[in-house]
């Protein structure tokens, strides 16, 4: 079990304060995390003693707010190590940042006949996008393959990159096989391609210490929700040079400067991408978490939590109907595999009924899971509240789960 202060930080999650029967086992983390009472407390504390709008009056809820909100970005500016806070812009989650390059940084320096390079094993959000965009501009997407491990090809990558490559936009850490990407190499190639680089990093915020500089990465996305904070928030990180070229992608309230019937003006970065009230209390909770993940360490979570990936591993390759989606040499605490003769959506339906959560299905990656030749998975993903006695309930239930599917032709 994991301890901050002498004090386990599974007891910091409300969620888990069930005990006997009632009490679950929670193995879906790279789906989105439980929430700290302190995430929950601090935006309750917004709502019931200091909520207003911000960035649009001088009535002191309103001013607090702004204040708030300000610091918020200011405290995911020092998590992300960026050069200014003005290269971090609010929104929905991962989805929409990307969906956000997509739009504004496609219509500004992309044209028919560029390239936009992704790997096969691109969550849905990272792909979707960048096809929708090739069908209204033309631009051509390239894909790199992946091995049989769930590695990705450096090498294919590199005979992909050329004069025409505008943009390489990737997972620092996917979603099924679980591989941390060599990022660094990533980016190096790509920069010296004459390409910028967007990193879906939703995977990796949780476990990985992200220094945005030290990458010189382009641009950067994630969400809220998968390093415990509230859903309805996320990030892209921009570079400021690029951001303050980019065109707005939504129009509206306090991305403006100036409105008249002849021409609007509008904000520089990042209020420029953020049009509407914005999720006020969202983005407090997300600082919130960000400030609690600090406290605990990320290096020390990620070491925990690859002890807890080990031993799932282990135990996992003692049932011979157990095949793993991949086997990537670096990889972060995830698990996805089949179980021969039982489909995932059974087992999974089986271990709902024992207390057990975990993913089945496409995990939002069909073409990944189907180079591994399967219709559906299952996939077991630890976060820092997670114990060693919860996955050997888990293993448990999976091996009675394995004998009476199998048992019933099921």
């Amino acid at each position: 079990m994991l301890y901050r202060e002498g004090i386990a930080v599974r007891e910091d999650f409300p969620y888990f304060s069930h005990k006997g029967p009632l009490a679950r086992v929670y193995l879906d983390s790279a789906a989105t995390t439980q929430k700290p009472q302190v995430v929950i407390d601090r935006m309750m504390q917004f709502y019931l003693e200091e909520y207003g709008t911000v960035h649009r009056a001088i009535y002191h809820e309103a001013a607090l707010a702004t204040e708030l909100y300000h610091q918020a970005r200011q405290t995911v500016a020092q998590f992300l190590h960026t050069a200014s806070e003005e290269e971090i812009v609010f929104t929905s989650g991962t989805t929409d940042s990307i969906n956000l390059v997509a739009k504004s940084f496609g219509k500004a320096f992309l044209k028919p006949g560029d390239e936009v390079v992704i790997s096969h094993a691109e969550h849905h959000a990272n792909i979707v996008p960048w096809q929708m965009l090739a069908e209204e501009k033309g631009v051509v997407l390239k894909v790199v393959p992946v091995s049989d491990r769930g590695e990705l090809d450096i090498e294919a990558f590199k005979n992909l990159l050329s004069e025409k490559t505008r943009l390489v936009s990737m997972a620092y850490m996917t979603n099924t096989t679980g591989e941390i990407f060599p990022v660094q190499e990533i980016i190096a190639l790509s920069h010296a391609a004459g390409a910028k680089v967007l990193l879906d990093a939703a995977q990796a915020v949780a476990h990985i210490p992200i220094d945005v500089q030290a990458l010189d990465v382009d641009f950067l996305a994630f969400s809220s929700h998968k390093l415990y904070g509230p859903t309805g928030v996320g990030i892209l990180y921009g570079k400021k040079a690029w951001l303050e070229e980019m065109p707005p992608h939504k129009g509206g309230g306090d991305m403006i400067s100036k409105v008249s019937f002849l021409k609007t003006t509008y904000q520089a970065p990042p209020l420029r991408f953020e049009a509407g009230t914005p999720m006020i209390a969202e983005v407090i909770g997300l600082g919130e978490a960000l400030r609690y993940l600090q406290e605990v360490g990320l290096e020390k979570i990620h070491a925990f939590e690859m002890g807890l990936l080990k031993e799932a591993l282990r135990q996992l390759k003692e049932l011979e109907e157990i095949t793993f989606l991949g086997e990537p040499g670096r990889r972060g605490p995830l698990v996805t595999f089949t179980v021969k003769g039982c489909h995932a959506l059974d087992v999974g339906t089986f271990l709902n009924v024992k207390g057990i959560s975990l993913r089945t299905g496409l995990l939002c990656a069909e073409p990944i899971i189907e180079h591994f030749g399967a219709k559906a998975a299952l996939r077991i993903s630890f976060g820092m509240y997670n114990t060693f006695e919860e996955l050997h309930r888990c293993v448990g239930a999976l091996k009675e789960a394995i004998l009476l599917l199998k048992s019933d032709g099921i």
